[in-house]
């Protein structure tokens, strides 16, 4: 086992590139789309108190978990969750933290391709004197050459998908502060640029103005206008909990290994904070300042609340520019898709690292090496996601890596934090070397009330009832009727209630079902060797607790 001495070269790189690890696709693609399907102002009041009580005890616990593992050289997630107690188990837990980032990775950077192609196209003026169906059919051709069926075939989104995960090999091969941080230190300010230039033209965009046939800021009063009835709706709640996730990258290990590379007195509270705020602002205020408020302009806040999804950005928008000529036309699609796509590769950054790290400690792998294999685990993992996008396989990565692995492991590590590390010892973790006096108050957060939220997040996802109505499931389960599961819930998810067809084959041909189990199993797969490659780690290497 090799002990890696890379580290950040300054404040400002580390804290963009844990903002850039946490800002990302989510930001503008889900969280506009969540907020629109869940009432806009009334997402908003239960997202703040679910980032507060959440989402910033969680990042000072990441921080706090990679900081402590650094300095017993361990600098992947296994290495650092064997460090938090005695139980030979802990180190299991980590795997959670190699796996999500797998899984997230394969289809996140297929998305992050589909950006690359998109700046190419609204550079170029590939868009222009489209009608609003020929885009939308255009971003169906692009991800399906015409097959109309199960498998995708299309050769230029392998193309651009090659493209995107080469760049991403080539960064991460550069190291951490020659690569990614550099990476982020021009990303995230060219990111928040775009941000700028978009929401400047979209809060100036009135009825009448550039074809526009409603005043942007009624997308923006939509948000903003808090409905505190909101605070009793459990499906508001799970969606604004399930938001934080995404929007800061928690629960996926890629903090951890990030803060391995901070020296042992230096400061992780205000670090941690600024980087979660920072997301928070390029979140609500840029995204939020976008897509709602250009949509709205032109297609009225019904059609939007009715048809928002992340595929929206790349069906609607192109359309949406083109009404504003020829030039700004392409300067709001460079804008946009170049935003996302920064958005994107310093959060699949993030993604790699976990994973290099782990094969660079425990294999003693270079770091070329380890990046390269990684590149072609990643292509081998979105393969499916490319050829079988109308298959499903897109959406159970999503679920099981990018949804449900988030909370489970989120879970795990705040009780092993708080309780089995002990919160004495996480509290002075936290604070050594701080630049900020943390409020007493989060102590007792982290040790009660974020484990709680945890856990009812965590139950809420398992037993979510059909429709979101907890109110009308309660009420059949006190008449001693089922408990009618959501097809989005996670038992719901298991016994398939979203696919009609319950059969393999129909006239020999695949279903759905059939590439959905198999994808199902694929990641178990995938999730059972990496436990295995855990634990002949520790067979093989003589590891910080046992030597402490």
């Amino acid at each position: 086992m090799i002990r890696h001495q890379e580290k950040w070269g300054t404040r400002i790189g580390l804290i963009l590139a844990m903002a850039g690890n946490a800002v990302g696709l989510g930001n503008f693609l889900r969280f506009p789309a969540q907020a629109a399907q869940n009432g806009g102002g009334a997402f908003i009041i239960p997202y703040l108190i679910s980032f507060v009580l959440m989402g910033i005890p969680l990042l000072w616990v990441e921080w706090a978990i990679g900081r402590h593992g650094g300095l017993y050289g361990m600098h992947h997630v296994p290495g650092m969750m064997d460090c938090m107690g005695k139980s030979r188990a802990l180190k299991y837990a980590g795997v959670f933290g190699i796996f999500t980032n797998l899984g997230i990775a394969a289809y996140y950077v297929y998305i992050e391709s589909w950006t690359l192609g998109y700046v190419w196209y609204s550079v170029t003026g590939a868009f222009t004197g489209m009608t609003a169906e020929e885009v939308s059919r255009f971003f169906s051709m692009y991800l399906d050459t015409g097959s109309g069926g199960l498998i995708n075939l299309n050769p230029i989104s392998v193309i651009f998908l090659l493209l995107t995960l080469s760049l991403n090999i080539y960064i991460l091969s550069r190291g951490v502060s020659k690569g990614i941080e550099k990476t982020c230190r021009i990303g995230m300010p060219l990111l928040i640029l775009f941000g700028i230039f978009l929401t400047v033209r979209a809060l100036t965009l009135k009825a009448g103005v550039s074809g526009a046939s409603h005043d942007a800021l009624i997308g923006l009063n939509f948000l903003w206008q808090p409905q505190p009835a909101s605070l009793t709706n459990p499906k508001i709640w799970l969606a604004a909990a399930g938001q934080i996730f995404f929007t800061l990258s928690v629960g996926m290990g890629s903090v951890h290994v990030y803060s391995s590379y901070v020296k042992k007195n230096q400061d992780i509270a205000l670090n941690a904070a600024s980087a979660g705020w920072m997301n928070a602002f390029v979140e609500v205020v840029l995204g939020g300042s976008v897509v709602i408020p250009i949509a709205v302009a032109y297609l009225g806040l019904d059609w939007v609340q009715s048809n928002v999804g992340f595929e929206m950005a790349f069906r609607t928008l192109p359309s949406l520019f083109q009404n504003w000529g020829p030039l700004l036309a392409a300067l709001g699609g460079l804008a946009w898709f170049g935003l996302l796509f920064f958005a994107g590769i310093t959060s699949s950054l993030a993604m790699g690292q976990p994973v290099m790290s782990f094969l660079q400690v425990e294999f003693d792998m270079p770091r070329k090496k380890s990046a390269l294999l990684f590149g072609l685990i990643c292509l081998a993992m979105a393969l499916p996601c490319v050829l079988f996008y109308g298959a499903g396989c897109f959406g159970e990565y999503d679920f099981w890596a990018g949804t449900f692995s988030l909370v489970a492991f989120a879970l795990i590590e705040i009780i092993v934090f708080a309780w089995v590390f002990g919160m004495d010892k996480g509290w002075q973790e936290i604070n050594r070397g701080a630049d900020i006096k943390v409020p007493v108050f989060f102590r007792f957060v982290i040790k009660y009330i974020t484990p709680l939220f945890l856990l009812a997040v965590f139950l809420g996802s398992m037993f979510k009832p059909e429709n979101g109505d907890w109110a009308a499931a309660a009420a059949r389960l006190a008449q001693g009727r089922s408990w009618n599961l959501a097809p989005d819930s996670v038992l719901g998810t298991v016994l398939n209630k979203g696919i009609a067809d319950k059969r393999f084959l129909v006239d020999g041909r695949p279903t759905p079902l059939l590439f959905v189990t198999a994808t199902r199993m694929f990641l178990l797969l995938i999730f059972t060797g990496i436990a295995v490659l855990v634990y002949k780690a520790w067979r093989n290497h003589k590891h910080p607790k046992e030597e402490i």
